[in-house]
């Protein structure tokens, strides 16, 4: 037989037997690639859930708990959950160890939550040492076995003995105490903030009675009952919020003297070491200026501002200072005022920023901890690349900073107790999950897990990444794309572009493919491409590409994806006849402003929790990028998409959760009127009883509806 006969025959062999394996592979279900299902994780990457006792390394499974030797990572069991059982009995129900805790690094003590109690149990002496209800729970302090709780609406606390202290009395709807205010912005998670010794307790008392009501429905009753939240749209009277302190020994409680709270944000609360004096951030109305002050944590005075900061567009204060623990007359302050965010030293005797500690074009994301013997911060951020995210050591005095992860990847890092050890989870484009270990002072790293990828037994979707120049002629831009597993490049393929491209969020970075979520795979498994584009005014690259989109969201953004679209139609496998965009939130609101001011270009559209109008959006988010509407007439009237309902051309389906409480529903009930004057047919999809975000079953059925609608009017 020729050899070249004998090649051919060969290589038809090789095709058909890749033909046949791919064949083999399981397509996705909804199901599958749902990865906040905790009924189905076979999809998700292997996760190991490490924790540290002390300098003991911990991974924490659902039954069982096992010690890491750090130089091996060889593992030794520590204790089981059935262990617990033969003291614990009954109230080992519901107790689930991956959610254990290992409060003190001298003591051999668990802590585990029932519904009901919270307990100490030494896992050496197998006995319960100590319990306590949660009943309420906002936060409970280790160190004095204190909580803080809720009951109704009022402020207590718990004490190590189980007695109960009342803190507030007159609590209520209007009067909120204990949680998190602002609406959470300027990174504001909770409402109780304790002192370094667990003896004081810093709380928010929010008044919100000046406040309008939004009329919510609960629709799911017998007869609809009406359940208003307070919602303080853009240009309206906000809320205003005081911060109370109560001594837990002394049992007093004192308001620091903040003045009238009227169109004030308070935000960033941090406790001197010695728990004597309460540092934060106070920001104005308009935010364009942000202090740090000083206040006496006992008698509640003001002792003086330490630091001040101005933009002309936005200040943006996240986190609070943190003091060095091996000087604590020096603390550490994050701020953007050289145009990236970056960390400070601030001299607190002084009263005053004694110098910038890292500097460059990229971000400092976090401080994780410190190590005292080396005198250094360890930090994450994006310096090896604005797409990464990296754990370094700082050292205080000279600045140095010194890369400790692989430099590659997304990495996020846990600090052990003493900062000597770092636990290093990480996961790159082509690595869907790892983790490691770290030692802060040598670098010395040791690996612990690869998992596998979870995905092989699957049609994997191609997954690309690339980069094209923003709508400025200068900026970088960084693009993700979804293609189908069998994808050809002489097939002209129907493309969904996935949009958000607001503040404070980044749709691509450098973790397992891209950062892709589980709808575009199952979207390319229908035969789509997906692309995604971060334009300008999304996170993580600076002031200067952040605010380019103040007092005008949507403009530049758009301009941006046009750029993506321009790329796309270089590219002879997509039809440029069948494009579509969805996104949800800040990209439904991308999502209709790109149909209705390039009408020509998208057939089909799904826009989600859809902002139509920043006048109806609330007052701390939308004002610090547009302004007021009274400031800002000519921003908001630009950026309403009501007033441009009349363009609508292609096929667009506005889906709402009907109790959304972020985007409240009058966003879409108000363009759909407006549609309908215009005599347009846009096509709206309601979830009774759901938020902003669908949650459970409801999510599965949200990607469904939007996968069908494409089905229908793109391919």
């Amino acid at each position: 037989m020729p050899a070249i006969v004998m090649r051919i025959r060969i290589l038809t062999l090789l095709l058909f037997a890749a033909t046949v394996m791919t064949a083999q592979k399981k397509l996705f279900t909804l199901h599958d690639l749902n990865l906040r299902s905790v009924t189905n994780p076979a999809t998700a990457p292997e996760t190991r859930h490490y924790a540290w006792w002390g300098d003991v390394l911990v991974r924490r499974e659902v039954e069982s708990v096992k010690a890491v030797e750090k130089t091996t990572g060889k593992e030794m069991p520590l204790f089981t959950l059935e262990t617990l059982r033969e003291t614990l009995a009954e109230d080992t129900v519901g107790v689930n160890l991956l959610k254990a805790t290992f409060p003190y690094d001298d003591k051999p003590l668990v802590c585990v939550k029932t519904p009901k109690k919270r307990i100490l149990y030494d896992f050496q002496q197998k006995k319960r040492v100590w319990e306590q209800r949660v009943e309420g729970e906002l936060e409970w302090e280790a160190k004095t076995r204190v909580a803080a709780f809720l009951k109704g609406d009022n402020l207590y606390v718990r004490l190590k003995d189980g007695s109960e202290r009342q803190l507030t009395e007159d609590g209520s709807r209007e009067i909120v105490y204990g949680q998190a205010v602002h609406r959470q912005e300027f990174g504001i998670k909770k409402g109780t903030f304790f002192s370094p010794k667990g003896d004081k307790l810093a709380y928010y008392r929010m008044n919100q009675s000046m406040v309008a009501d939004y009329p919510q429905v609960d629709y799911l009753s017998p007869m609809a009952q009406y359940q208003p939240d307070k919602y303080p749209m853009a240009g309206e009277a906000s809320h205003e919020v005081t911060i109370g302190v109560y001594d837990i020994e002394r049992d007093t409680n004192v308001y620091l003297e903040v003045g009238d709270p009227k169109d004030r944000y308070f935000t960033n609360i941090a406790w001197s070491v010695d728990g004597k004096k309460i540092y934060l951030y106070e920001v104005n109305r308009s935010q364009k200026r942000a202090t740090l002050d000083e206040y006496d944590a006992t008698t509640g005075k003001h002792l003086r501002t330490i630091d001040t900061e101005e933009d002309e567009k936005y200040v943006e204060p996240k986190k609070g200072i943190i003091f060095l623990p091996w000087e604590e007359e020096k603390a550490l302050a994050h701020s953007q005022r050289d145009g990236y965010r970056h960390l400070y030293l601030v001299d607190m005797i002084k009263g005053k920023i004694e110098r910038q500690l890292t500097k460059g074009e990229w971000v400092v994301e976090s401080v994780l901890g410190f190590d005292s013997d080396t005198k250094s911060v360890i930090l994450q951020a994006n310096k090896e690349h604005h797409l990464q995210s990296s754990i370094y050591s700082l050292d205080v005095n000279s600045g140095r900073m010194t890369l400790l992860d692989n430099g590659k990847g997304v990495h996020s890092g846990v600090v052990s107790p003493s900062g000597r050890y770092v636990i290093d989870t990480w996961s790159e484009p082509e690595l869907p999950k790892a983790a490691g270990i770290i030692e802060a002072k040598t670098g010395e790293r040791q690996e612990l897990y690869r998992s596998k990828n979870p995905w092989a037994e699957y049609q994997e979707p191609i997954i690309k990444k690339g980069e094209l120049t923003a709508a400025d002629g200068k900026t970088t831009l960084h693009w993700r794309m979804v293609l189908p597993h069998d994808f050809t490049p002489e097939k002209k393929y129907s493309t969904v572009v996935y949009v958000y491209g607001g503040p404070q969020v980044r749709l691509l970075d450098a973790s397992w493919h891209w950062k892709a979520r589980g709808w575009e795979t199952y979207m390319a498994q229908n035969g789509y491409i997906v692309f995604v584009l971060d334009s300008r005014g999304s996170e993580k690259r600076g002031k200067e590409f952040e605010q380019v989109t103040y007092l005008q969201l949507g403009q530049e953004e758009m301009k941006d994806q046009m750029k993506g679209i321009e790329y796309l139609r270089t590219l002879p496998y997509v039809d440029s006849e069948r494009l579509g965009v969805h996104g949800w939130s800040y990209g439904g609101f991308m999502t209709i402003s790109l149909m209705l001011n390039y009408p020509e270009v998208f057939k089909t559209a799904v826009a989600g929790g859809s902002v139509t109008d920043w006048r109806m959006y609330e007052v701390m988010y939308g004002e610090r990028y547009m302004s007021t509407p009274q400031e800002n007439a000519e921003g908001y009237e630009k950026t309403s998409l009501l007033n441009k309902a009349k363009n609508l051309q292609g096929k667009l389906l506005v889906i709402s959760g009907m109790n959304d409480d972020i985007v409240v529903p009058q966003h879409t009930m108000r363009f759909i009127y407006e549609c309908n004057k215009a005599g347009k047919q846009p096509d709206l999809y309601i979830y009774p009883a759901q938020g902003h975000n669908m949650n459970g079953i409801f999510v599965e059925h949200l990607h469904e509806k939007i996968t069908q609608y494409f089905n229908r009017n793109l391919k």
